[in-house]
């Protein structure tokens, strides 16, 4: 018998304080919930019966929308035929096959995989491969990660530590042996850009005062977003990740891109690594992996950082890491459909098909009310709205609410709206969202 609270709608905080909502006011959505009920190719349905069109593909991992038969389908053959099997020591076919369709599909060289079950555990086990890798070639000294500013990697100590976001670092206590590179958002220069902005590249030239500072002899790794997906969609400066990547090759410095958002299509390409034109040490992967449906992450790596590892006597443990869930086979049968489905559908590179209609559209918007700046990319978007005085976020958050009452699911960081649509929308899906999101501006003040 189903809960009646799947069915009703809830509106007494009664009803809600059981569950402690992550990344949320827990306090302000509970007097007013927002409760979705199921979800069918670009809609989801509340339960109050009403469609909103999802703008963020779920939380940017449903890049082919919702309600996929095909992934339904493949994780229903798997739990019943093998619900769990370890992969300490012992092993199912399924993530060896996966590992070997992501190497087809990733930037040449990074054909191994290290499964994980999220973009945090991928961001913390990237950084210890780092770590171990640098010790195994017997440069131990090289233990300083570098992050960036406004830099979102996930909510692992590791991830939090290279992260550059205040409020999710400033309550605990973070690694030691870090160090940031400055942020690229750059509203005076790059404001109401169309694609990558033209000013910013020499950002990376403070790569070059680190390795001064701190000596290359002790740096392990550099990990950025290729683009800044949760600080706001902000987006790399023309040059600026190739210079990083220069920079980081001449000193013998890992290059980690935090793939967990632009990965799968988001950008145009498979990987933004790929539409970019910079291959990587490591990628961090998650979210769009398995559509969103089976929790799952990967770090995908050069074979020579593995290689670093496999000396001394054959019984022995190469790496001291892991999870109970690491290849799950569940997970990584969603993973084989959702790959399937990218690759029928031409999905990993629809977003490059649709970029011109989408950032015409958008960048129709700005001239509204309150709005500083719009960026895009690919299937990706944000517009930046000017902060009220002494209460930051607040006119982001009521664009965010005001859309969802209208009918379309917006994320907020912030006073930034930021977009990113299943990769199936259609022009017309993208007109609906620009008109609704152009109202719920113009109604707030």
């Amino acid at each position: 018998m189903s809960s009646p609270l799947a069915t009703q709608p809830l509106s007494q905080a009664a009803d809600l304080d059981g569950f402690w909502m992550p990344f949320t006011a827990n306090r302000q959505f509970k007097a007013r919930p927002r409760m979705l009920q199921s979800a069918e190719g670009l809609f989801y349905t509340d339960v109050q019966g009403r469609e909103i069109l999802d703008g963020t593909a779920g939380l940017w991992c449903c890049n082919a929308g919702h309600g996929r038969r095909e992934i339904a389908e493949a994780v229903s053959r798997q739990i019943s035929q093998m619900d769990f099997a370890p992969t300490f020591q012992m092993g199912h076919p399924l993530p060896f096959e996966l590992a070997e369709r992501l190497a087809e599909i990733a930037p040449a060289g990074l054909n191994r995989a290290f499964f994980t079950n999220s973009g945090s555990e991928s961001v913390d086990t990237a950084l210890k491969i780092a770590l171990a890798y640098h010790r195994a070639r017997g440069e131990g000294s090289r233990r300083l990660l570098i992050g960036r500013e406004l830099g979102y990697h996930g909510v692992g100590f590791g991830g939090i530590s290279v992260g550059g976001i205040a409020n999710n670092r400033r309550a605990y206590t973070t690694l030691p042996n870090v160090d940031h590179l400055p942020h690229t958002l750059d509203l005076q220069r790059n404001a109401f850009t169309r694609g990558l902005p033209a000013h910013g590249a020499e950002q990376a030239e403070h790569l070059e005062r680190l390795v001064t500072l701190h000596g290359a002899e002790n740096i392990a790794a550099v990990i950025v977003e290729p683009m800044s997906g949760s600080a706001g969609v902000i987006l790399p400066p023309v040059g600026y990740l190739q210079r990083l990547r220069e920079i980081t090759r001449r000193h013998g410095i890992l290059l980690i891109f935090d793939e967990v958002i632009t990965g799968f299509g988001r950008v145009g390409a498979a990987f933004a690594a790929q539409r970019w034109g910079v291959t990587p040490d490591m990628m961090t992967i998650a979210k769009g992996l398995t559509n969103g449906a089976i929790p799952m992450g990967a770090v995908l790596l050069e074979e020579t950082l593995q290689d670093a590892l496999m000396h001394g006597p054959q019984n022995q443990i190469e790496l001291f890491h892991g999870y109970t869930y690491s290849g799950h086979p569940v997970a990584a049968a969603a993973a084989l459909a959702t790959l399937d489905i990218y690759q029928r559908d031409g999905l990993l590179t629809r977003a490059a098909e649709l970029e011109d209609y989408w950032q015409q559209a958008l960048h129709g918007l700005a001239g509204l009310p309150n709005v500083i700046d719009i960026r895009s990319t690919g299937l990706v978007g944000a517009v930046h709205l000017a902060s009220r005085d002494n209460a930051p976020g607040t006119r982001g958050y009521e664009v965010f609410e005001s859309c969802f009452w209208d009918g379309l699911m917006v994320r907020c960081t912030g006073d930034i709206i930021a977009l990113s649509p299943p990769l199936t929308i259609e022009r017309q899906h993208v007109d609906r969202i620009i008109e609704t999101l152009g109202r719920a501006i113009q109604r707030t003040s």
